[in-house]
């Protein structure tokens, strides 16, 4: 039977026990993951079609999924690239659109302020709004507990791997497969099903439902601007709104 000696190594049987309760916290992630992923797979397809469509090579629109791996950000993009924006214009509407990740990394920095930077870098590339909303609703459920399991950065990192691997196979069957699905199914309403699906979950209080309400009426308005600047402009204001209501609330 092993001890702990004086070097204070981990014993094998507490090893072993260690792994399969960080395997279990891995799987546990992967599954919460996949009903998300209905709406995630002809989401990617349909980013896959529009790559193609806006000029890039097969290569270059799987590689965006890869280093860039923000499905809104990159919709946002393949459509300025086909309208020919000027790069800073492409540069600062996918910094905007991905603001949010921003508030993302504020909520789940206390739980993972432990890791070393290794594990951050890698959760922080996996931080995208579908595998949020999974790690988000477990560290709810968890709260302050002091029986929480110690290995819930295998969580996160089932979620966001299940996603990953998913994103990149719905790309790829989009951009490699996609000129045999015909234009009139109209994948590209999915689109706008995953986003709603994902946003009415969150809105939990006043600041976050005004934010969205402010964000969609000001997109309707100015979807006539050039360079779809009306996303970034429903952007900043709708976290403009947000801010504002919250503040008078406290």
């Amino acid at each position: 039977m092993s001890t702990r000696g004086a070097a204070g190594y981990i014993e094998p049987m507490s090893l072993a026990s260690s792994r399969r309760a960080q395997g279990r916290e891995f799987l546990a992630g992967c599954r919460d993951e996949l009903p998300i992923l209905l709406g995630v797979a002809p989401f990617g397809m349909i980013y896959g079609l529009l790559a193609l469509d806006a000029g890039l090579p097969a290569f270059a629109a799987q590689a965006m999924s890869s280093v860039l791996f923000a499905g809104s950000a990159q919709l946002v993009a393949t459509r300025l690239i086909r309208e020919g924006a000027p790069a800073v214009v492409l540069v600062v509407t996918v910094l905007v659109v991905n603001l949010r990740h921003a508030l993302y990394s504020a909520s789940v920095a206390p739980r993972i302020k432990h890791l070393g930077m290794g594990w951050k870098a890698l959760l922080s590339y996996l931080l995208t709004d579908e595998a949020y909303a999974v790690v988000a609703s477990r560290y709810a459920r968890d709260g302050d507990r002091a029986d929480v399991s110690p290995h819930r950065h295998w969580y996160f990192l089932g979620a966001g791997l299940t996603l990953w691997a998913a994103w990149q196979c719905s790309t790829a069957a989009g951009v490699f497969l996609g000129a045999a699905v015909p234009r009139r199914w109209g994948l590209d309403f999915t689109l706008a099903l995953t986003f709603i699906a994902l946003v009415f979950p969150a809105l939990e209080d006043l600041a976050t439902t005004a934010a969205a309400i402010a964000a969609g009426i000001l997109a309707v308005l100015a979807v006539g601007l050039p360079y779809k600047l009306g996303l970034v402009l429903a952007a900043v204001v709708g976290i403009g709104v947000g801010l504002v209501v919250e503040a008078r609330r406290t």
